[in-house]
């Protein structure tokens, strides 16, 4: 059974199932359910696919991922970056007409989704430390400009075609004199209303006694009344006969399962796309999943992660929808409205199974400018220009990196974006491993501790050289070990003792060992020892499957105040 529960997670918190989550979980489940309709409706659109497609894709992955994923509270469905990313990717591979822009999509998702649960098999979770943080929040922080402002396109009535701000900039300034007046009037009107929700209904819903619960879910569900009122007014008035671009005609019903067309030729195009977008939708979702975990004290497996991701795409696929991600907004609605359990997902698929067979033919008088301006608010959430500032004085590394990937996403596209934020995050790994933190120490006044001689006020000898290294040592490092090593032999004729500090060491590849073995041999050759102490265990078990300690002229100790001592009290006795 403990099997069948690592590998299905849904079947431990079942288990235990009880009244009052089933309870919790419906009433969250309403709640989101209310949030997603507008927001799968937007995101479809967003991607360049018929809006029903984005129900589609908020029904059955959210059933996969209820049953495969660790997080209890994550909520997955289409997200606004992978959307952005969906329309770069199917937009050039669609050009010949030759395929179709819905089954490209699917095509992305089944890719993308037969890609996570690989890599979460073969335990590949890692996977997430290859973009840091800066990198992450730049490039989403760029998308989000880019998202914000093609949908000023839709906003005004007209059609936008680009994929970074330089072209999307061009299009607008030759489009809006094109602009239909009334399809402005709408949008910008459903705008403000959701901009002041956002930003001045809760001082007003705070003033009326709300507790902050309430006042979060109340401007969340702002789209849904939006809706409320804006469909009537437009059958009312017949938008649709006014020129007003509408969402027309969405098909009721479930979609029906099909298998995704496999084309090779389309399959090696989509490939990379398809990394790229499960790569910053794992990351994302592993982001979320954890802030929410840990107010709960649960524990997200990474891996796991992959492979209920990956499961909720390759359900998108087969069910007619699109890459889907954890989204931090629906999943903060989800956890803010009580949701014990991913029980709440299921209700919620159940929700939007049920407003594909009976609501389509009132979302039909939906304007699409409402649902650019429902875009362009929940865009404003993943921009933050802030981390610019923080990493300016946390890091000129991350600063460079941030900056870099920012100006590349918005000058070059996101694809690119995100392949040079990808670059950046290991380039900045290799670099600064590369000349890692090499401290010389001394002995802090009568203590066994040893510290940083620049640092502190410490004793040290002429004759033994301390050197702490303060990372592992792999082929990226093992030459400036040497360089630091022999610069500072040059400095004390005294010396007759090297001793390497080895406490923050905890893997040593075989560039490094030849790098040791080097500076054992040069030592040697003048008459100088060398001592490695607070070696790891593992690290010990690496050098003792090598002939390391056969060549070594010194000796391992187990502590460094040890090590001091017995050379001092040899020589104290020489």
């Amino acid at each position: 059974m403990q099997y069948w529960s690592k590998l299905v997670p849904a079947l431990t918190w079942l288990r235990g199932y009880s009244r009052a989550n089933f309870v919790n979980d419906s009433l969250a489940a309403v709640i989101v359910t209310i949030m997603l309709i507008p927001q799968s409706l937007a995101y479809a659109l967003l991607a360049g696919l018929p809006a029903e497609m984005g129900l589609y894709a908020s029904i059955f992955p959210l059933v996969a991922y209820a049953l495969f994923g660790s997080s209890r509270t994550l909520s997955v469905g289409p997200v606004a970056v992978a959307s952005l990313m969906t329309a770069s990717a199917i937009g050039s591979v669609t050009a010949t007409g030759e395929v179709d822009y819905a089954t490209a999509a699917t095509m992305l998702a089944f890719l993308g989704g037969l890609m996570l649960v690989t890599l979460g098999l073969f335990r590949f979770g890692f996977v997430a430390n290859f973009l840091s943080h800066p990198v992450v929040s730049g490039f989403i922080t760029a998308s989000g400009v880019i998202i914000g402002l093609g949908q000023m396109g839709p906003l005004v009535g007209v059609s936008l075609q680009g994929d970074n701000l330089i072209s999307l900039v061009i299009a607008l300034r030759d489009q809006l004199p094109q602009a239909h007046v009334l399809t402005a009037v709408i949008g910008f009107c459903c705008l403000v209303f959701l901009l002041l929700a956002r930003f001045a209904f809760p001082k007003l819903l705070k003033l009326m006694g709300l507790g902050p619960r309430a006042i979060n879910l109340a401007v969340r569900a702002a789209p849904v009344l939006m809706m409320i009122v804006i469909i009537p007014i437009s059958m009312a008035e017949d938008f649709a006969a006014l020129q007003v671009p509408i969402v027309g005609a969405v098909p009721s019903g479930l979609p029906e399962f099909s298998s995704p067309l496999l084309n090779w030729d389309l399959i090696s195009e989509l490939a990379m796309p398809a990394f790229l977008i499960a790569l910053i939708g794992f990351v994302e979702s592993v982001s979320v999943g954890k802030t929410l975990g840990a107010k709960k004290r649960e524990r997200i497996n990474a891996n796991q992660e992959l492979v209920g991701l990956g499961a909720a795409n390759t359900a998108a696929a087969l069910s007619g929808g699109f890459p889907v991600t954890g989204g931090f907004s629906r999943s903060a609605v989800n956890f803010d409205a009580g949701a014990d359990t991913q029980m709440a997902s299921i209700f919620t698929a159940v929700g939007i199974g049920l407003a594909t067979l009976f609501l389509t033919p009132i979302l039909y008088f939906l304007p699409k400018a409402a649902l650019a301006a429902t875009i362009i608010v929940a865009v404003l959430s993943i921009i933050d220009w802030k981390i610019i500032r923080q990493a300016y004085r946390f890091s000129s590394a991350d600063f460079l990196a941030v900056t870099l990937t920012i100006v590349i996403t918005l000058v070059a596209g996101v694809e690119l974006g995100v392949l040079i934020g990808v670059a950046v995050s290991l380039g900045l790994y290799l670099y600064q491993t590369s000349k890692p933190h090499f401290a010389i120490v001394g002995q802090v006044g009568a203590s066994e501790h040893y510290r940083n001689i620049e640092r502190h006020e410490v004793t040290t000898y002429p004759e033994i050289l301390s050197i702490r290294i303060d990372e592992s040592l792999y082929f990226a490092n093992a030459s400036y070990l040497e360089e630091i090593v022999f610069d500072q032999i040059s400095r004390k004729p005294q010396l007759s003792d090297v001793i390497l500090m080895c406490p923050a060491v905890n893997i040593v590849d075989m560039s490094a060992l030849d790098a040791l073995n080097e500076i054992n041999e040069r030592l040697r050759d003048l008459d100088i020892k060398l001592h490695l102490s607070e070696v790891k265990g593992p690290v010990m078990d690496t050098l003792n499957r090598s002939d390391f300690f056969e060549r070594l002229t010194g000796e391992i100790f187990l502590s460094h105040h040890v090590a001091v001592s017995e050379l001092r009290a040899r020589m104290t006795l020489g």
